[in-house]
């Protein structure tokens, strides 16, 4: 999800006071859960409100160890060296975002360890050696996926044991989840309020879909992007039953059409007039 305006972030399982106690006790912070729960959100909105200066590595395959230490230069016939990511913010002393580090690759979750221990220093071996220490305050949150996301593996216990305070961050509950999208509408400020039962049916459709791709019946689990998507366009005058296919619905055509055809027969039966056909 897009960054929340001011009032806007609702903290409904009090992970900012969680994370303000890590900060303030010199513990860095793992925020779990699965794609579109909001971790990304959380820790933009925790720097927001701590006015902190944040550095985010969004990981991948592709993610090397030159991207967070950095790498020679040659300029001009002389060899220099241009610091990475991790290293200008433990210079900086600011705060530090590791999203998604259990997409990383083993040699790079190395450096990582090395850098996030007790010491909090990293030897830069491609810099003739010379030794950054962080400056005091660093403050480092890391995000994982379960491990049922593609692409991300298990953390080395060392690594996993430098972040002591852990947050869970699940779907929120109906209510909870119809609040924040209510919240979101009202800070976009263009397009008419939907009708309350519009936006209900939309956040209990998501839901359903959520508890089937749990036990496997599905592919896909909806995140709380899609939530305020389906709500932004019955706000702009879209039929909920078309809005309901169209965020929730079409995505499964991908797994085939039998996949496609289960989902659009339960937004048939939640909103009526059946899933599949043009409909209203």
């Amino acid at each position: 999800m897009p960054a929340p305006a001011s009032g806007v972030y609702l903290d409904w399982n009090e992970s900012l006071p969680t994370l303000e106690a890590a900060r303030a006790a010199g513990l860095f912070a793992l925020v779990i859960g699965p794609k579109g729960t909001g971790k990304t959100t959380l820790v933009r909105r925790f720097a927001d409100s701590s006015s902190a200066a944040l550095d985010t590595v969004n990981f991948s395959l592709r993610t090397r160890e030159s991207h967070l230490v950095g790498a020679k230069t040659l300029s001009g016939g002389s060899v220099g060296f241009d610091e990475g990511l991790l290293v200008r913010s433990m210079r900086g002393g600011g705060m530090l975002y590791l999203d998604e580090v259990n997409a990383a690759e083993a040699d790079v979750l190395l450096r990582l360890d090395e850098a996030l221990d007790d010491r909090r220093q990293l030897v830069l071996k491609e810099a003739d050696g010379r030794t950054v220490r962080a400056a005091p305050g660093w403050f480092v949150v890391a995000s994982i996926n379960p491990l049922t996301h593609a692409g991300t593996k298990e953390l080395p216990p060392q690594l996993l044991s430098r972040f002591p305070v852990r947050v869970s961050l699940e779907y929120p509950p109906e209510g909870v989840e119809l609040d924040i999208v209510r919240r979101h509408l009202a800070a976009r400020g263009a397009g008419r309020q939907p009708p309350d039962d519009d936006l209900a049916m939309g956040v209990r459709l998501a839901n359903t879909l959520r508890q089937a791709a749990a036990v496997e019946e599905l592919e896909y689990s909806p995140s709380l992007r899609e939530t305020i998507s389906y709500a932004v366009l019955v706000g702009a005058g879209m039929p909920a039953a078309r809005a309901a296919r169209s965020v929730f619905g079409d995505v499964y055509a991908q797994w085939g059409g039998l996949e496609h055809r289960k989902v659009a027969d339960i937004i048939g039966s939640m909103f009526g007039g059946g899933g599949g056909g043009a409909g209203p």
